[in-house]
């Protein structure tokens, strides 16, 4: 019951680890690996408000973190990756660069040890099933739930949301009926990003900030996109659950050092055997030559 229990916690945190980055591919085609590093930076930002700038309340000091690391998702693409969007591998380099330059400036700003915490949201805990869950995990599975719903009535049931479906299925057909690509390209940068903070804003109460949870990150979300197959929010599901319970089962019968053992060989297994991954749609043409 245990191995259930946190098993599906787990494939939650995953998910939510994974969210902005799938959203952001899948409606733009840019693979954004300064994710990890977003990810930290809202985590430290909220941190420097409750603790040196302002004494802020934790509510207001979340709201700006996040509004801050969406708009530094926009202003990338604005000002880097525009002039470079269709070229794959400089897209790829570029915001690599982007996330390294960011995590290491963290590091070299101070960032360093373990003496950089979030409070959690409610302290205590709860037990389901007879298993002990503290309420932060709780509060992650509820939150988990409500994104993914907010995002499927946004993107069929606004303007905006639509707009961005389009330009996902056909930038050509999209464009044509006047939908500007550049503008929902930053659009989706800023939800991307602004959902990597919100994910550290969860989940950093459960541990430390640490500049290397930037790269731990940045590992996972692309372990979880290239096994549901990217762009795929189906397979981004379906792989948080594939992986979140292996690392939970290897958690419970090896150790917890071999979780990004079984994050990396997932990679390199589903590259093997089914390169679009799970749901992916992208080289199914090449699979079958």
């Amino acid at each position: 019951m245990e191995i259930l229990v946190y098993g599906i916690i787990n494939s939650v945190i995953l998910s939510m680890v994974a969210l902005g980055f799938t959203l952001v591919y899948s409606i733009s085609r840019l693979p954004n690996f300064a994710h990890g590093a977003l990810y930290v930076t809202a985590g430290f930002t909220t941190w420097l408000f409750l603790n040196r700038i302002g004494h802020m309340p934790y509510p207001v000091a979340i709201i700006l973190s996040i509004f801050i690391t969406g708009a530094m998702g926009a202003l990338i693409y604005r000002f880097i990756l525009i002039r470079i969007r269709g070229m794959e591998i400089s897209e790829i380099i570029s915001t690599y660069a982007i996330g390294l330059a960011l995590l290491e400036g963290l590091r070299w700003g101070g960032l360093r040890g373990m003496t950089f915490t979030l409070p959690p949201f409610i302290e205590g805990s709860f037990q389901i099933f007879g298993v002990n869950v503290d309420y932060q995990r709780l509060i992650i599975v509820c939150c988990g739930v409500v994104v993914f719903l907010f995002l499927y009535f946004f993107t069929h049931f606004t303007k905006i949301g639509l707009a961005l479906r389009g330009i996902a299925q056909d930038e050509r057909a999209a464009m044509m009926l006047g939908i500007d690509s550049d503008m929902t390209a930053i659009i989706s940068l800023a939800i991307g990003s602004g959902l990597a903070g919100f994910a550290a804003i969860l989940l950093l109460p459960l541990g430390n900030i640490i500049v290397e949870a930037g790269y731990n990150v940045l590992i996972f979300a692309i372990a979880v996109c290239v096994i549901g197959g990217l762009g795929s929010w189906g397979g981004t599901i379906a792989a948080s659950f594939i992986i979140g319970f292996a690392q939970i089962l290897t958690e419970a019968f090896l150790s917890t050092h071999y979780q990004m053992v079984v994050a990396l060989l997932a990679i390199i297994v589903t590259l093997l055997i089914k390169p679009s991954g799970i749901f992916g749609k992208q080289k199914e043409l090449e699979e079958r030559v």
